[in-house]
């Protein structure tokens, strides 16, 4: 099951340095491909806003 960036997302990247399969995407919100997510969570550590839980 992958994870999912919330609407209280900052976009602040700190997510998308820490991944390390590339899942996450810029935006206005962050978004994590779940095709390409492995669940690792390493982005969760990583949010400041604690916006990115498993779906």
């Amino acid at each position: 099951m992958a994870h999912v960036i919330s609407d209280e997302c900052i976009a602040c990247g700190a997510c998308q340095s820490t991944c390390p399969v590339d899942a996450i995407a810029e935006g206005d919100i962050y978004s994590i491909d779940a095709g390409t997510c492995t669940d690792c969570g390493a982005c969760v550590d990583s949010c400041p806003v604690d916006a990115i839980s498993q779906a």
